[in-house]
């Protein structure tokens, strides 16, 4: 479970978002119509085909590692236990570069609202400055953080439009030079663990075309 229910944002009315793997049967895999690299039901519920999960993770897609990272797990199978306890071979210092992309082009789009409506949607400006704070915490401590904490009342204050932009825009700023301060002092590796990823993913394929695969 990911999204606020995770972050500890949920409202009376806020959605519950899942995000998970799945494993698809071997012979489906090797045949010709191949299989979907994401599966999804509505805008709440996806899933991703192991490779392009693993693939994703090694990138430091910030989606991904939060699903590695979320505090509620409603059900896994044995090897998905096992991809969350070697999940800290995904960290590097990568999460940097692709954090702070998501954040630019968030920033962007926050910029174009206000020049076309006069102020921006503040729900994304909230999530802006969670997904700063998750990653300058990922280059310092060595995990994703997904709850907020004490912070939530600041950052629901921001959804609501509580706070004024300036404000906000102030904190984001002061918010990217700690991420670079962050990103300096960071003692995670350089890249992440391509060849026990890569492992991981040889596993998930034996797996699939194993007679131990049902279980």
């Amino acid at each position: 479970m990911i999204g606020s229910q995770a972050y500890g944002l949920a409202g009376e009315n806020s959605d519950v978002d899942r995000r998970g793997i799945y494993l698809p049967p071997a012979d489906l895999h090797w045949s010709l119509s191949g299989v979907p690299e994401q599966l999804e039901n509505d805008t709440e519920e996806a899933y991703w085909e192991i490779g392009k999960f693993i693939r994703l993770a090694l990138k430091a897609n910030p989606n991904v590692l939060e699903c590695l990272y979320s505090p509620t797990v409603e059900y896994s199978t044995e090897f998905a236990r096992e991809v969350l306890a070697t999940r800290h071979l995904f960290l590097s210092k990568r999460i940097y570069q692709a954090f702070n992309a998501y954040a630019l082009s968030q920033f962007k789009k926050l910029e174009r609202d206000l020049r076309n409506q006069g102020e921006p949607r503040w729900k994304h400006v909230m999530h802006l400055i969670r997904l700063l704070l998750s990653g300058m915490t990922a280059l310092r401590d060595g995990f994703v953080p997904l709850d907020v904490g004490q912070l939530r009342e600041q950052l629901l204050s921001i959804r609501s439009g509580q706070v004024p932009w300036a404000e906000v825009d102030k904190w984001r700023v002061s918010l990217h030079a700690q991420f670079d301060e962050a990103f300096a002092k960071s003692k995670l590796p350089e890249e992440p663990d391509y060849h026990r990823a890569n492992q991981l993913l040889l596993r998930a394929r034996r797996l699939a075309a194993s007679s131990d695969y049902s279980t």
